[in-house]
């Protein structure tokens, strides 16, 4: 009986949070297939831990240090999956007329995994300094860092589109 609780707690939870950890997954990784592995990871891993995860509580920002983590793990190790091809598909720097949400997608996917995962953490889940620095096993003084360089690489790469496409 307790087995068939935990199941379905498990099953309800993953059914509620798939499609915002999926996002999640996108703005670390930029594929929307790799997103949905990196989301299956996660939730693998989760339910390994689901029995400790319900009576701590907080399941979802072990589910986004669970992904971060998981993300970083498979880029460091050179496990990310690329496949080769005789020719590269041509696409733009920046687009020619998407909406702002886009154009910054695109520059933040130009991004070193890390300035990645601080900014979305940071910016997207709207985590402190804190939170960001235990999550990644960090410094706060390197998430700061990390901040404020990502941004800066963001605003090189946007550049004057970002304010082009703010005042529309």
């Amino acid at each position: 009986m307790r087995e068939a609780t935990r199941e379905r707690e498990f099953r309800e939870y993953a059914e509620a949070r798939q499609g915002q950890l999926r996002r999640s997954a996108y703005l670390l990784c930029g594929d929307w297939y790799e997103a949905q592995d990196l989301t299956q990871t996660t939730l693998m891993k989760m339910y390994t831990a689901w029995g400790r995860l319900h009576r701590d509580g907080n399941i979802d920002a072990y589910a986004r240090v669970v992904m971060t983590r998981t993300y970083i793990d498979q880029h460091r190790k050179g496990r990310w999956r690329e496949e080769p091809v005789e020719e590269l598909p041509q696409r733009p720097s920046i687009p020619e007329s998407p909406d702002l949400r886009l154009t910054l997608r695109d520059a933040l996917l130009r991004l070193p995994p890390r300035y990645r995962a601080v900014l979305v953490l940071r910016f997207w889940e709207d985590w402190s300094v804190e939170q960001t620095a235990e999550a990644l096993r960090i410094s706060p003084g390197t998430v700061k860092s990390q901040s404020s360089r990502g941004l800066s690489r963001l605003r090189e790469l946007v550049g004057d589109r970002m304010w082009e496409l703010s005042e529309r």
